[in-house]
């Protein structure tokens, strides 16, 4: 029984198989929740959302698409990524209460976490760890071992978690980050993941050899497959990012557009 999906050199079947590594973190990550927002009441929509998150990065990790992505096929593993680094992270952001947020600032580790999330810091770190983790020496390195595949699956939800504290978290406040600007900064992550996307998308052999050499699932090439796995980046990390940014326009729109309470109240 392996407690993290990693690759496999064994034929693939959908016989279901149990990765406990997994359902522990999931388990641990709902149990620091709890612990982190006692006292502080979340709203519905707060666990709601939270809980969106998690459920993001249980089926990113676990049977069958952590066990697919890992080992068999490159284009799993993409969808691997954009669940794990763009849509978990905004969710579970957005899940926590702000009483809670306020109640830890100022320690050690929040104080590391305000630095990674500045703006232009949190998009050159997330970057670059996007580029490190598609590099094809990383992949095949890191994918090989469990601890290795445990590795890549972190930074991806690290980063990711960086690259949205920004644009989500109400805290610390930024006058110099306003609404219209997190817009060009969602944008500007597009632009930036252009580079992975074209090499995937356009390179004329397969870039990693744990998928070439890969038992095969499907009718697809390992040229085809990596070629799916460039266009799920750009087309659905480009859906992801560009809802978001749609989504703080409609914010800014209605703060640029709505009287002030006291004008309502008036």
């Amino acid at each position: 029984m392996q407690w993290w999906c990693a690759a496999q050199s064994i034929p693939w079947d959908w016989s279901w198989r149990p990765y406990p590594g997994v359902w522990l973190f999931i388990a641990l990550l709902c149990l620091a929740y709890r612990a982190f927002t006692r006292g502080a009441a979340p709203s519905r929509l707060e666990i709601a959302r939270f809980a969106g998150g998690a459920l993001a990065l249980w089926v990113a990790l676990d049977w069958p698409v952590g066990a697919l992505g890992s080992g068999y096929l490159a284009s799993v593993h993409m969808v691997q990524f954009l669940l794990i680094a763009l849509l978990a992270p905004p969710l579970l952001i957005a899940g926590l209460p702000r009483e809670a947020l306020e109640r830890v600032r100022g320690g050690r580790a929040t104080s590391v976490l305000e630095f990674l999330a500045r703006p232009l810091i949190a998009l050159l770190f997330f970057h670059a760890i996007v580029v490190a983790t598609h590099w094809p020496e990383v992949v095949d390195g890191l994918m090989a071992s469990q601890a290795g595949s445990l590795a890549l699956d972190m930074a991806w939800l690290g980063g990711g978690l960086a690259f949205w504290w920004p644009v989500v978290s109400p805290i610390p406040h930024r006058p110099r980050f306003p609404l219209g600007v997190r817009i060009c900064y969602l944008i500007a992550s597009t632009v930036l993941m252009t580079l992975p996307y074209v090499f995937l998308t356009f390179a004329e052999l397969p870039f990693y050899a744990t998928y070439e050499l890969a038992p095969p699932v499907g009718t697809l090439s390992a040229g085809e497959d990596q070629r799916l796995a460039g266009l799920i980046m750009r087309i659905g990390g480009g859906t992801i990012l560009w809802t978001a940014a749609g989504v703080v326009f409609w914010f800014w729109y209605r703060s640029e557009n709505d009287p002030p309470a006291e004008a309502r109240r008036g």
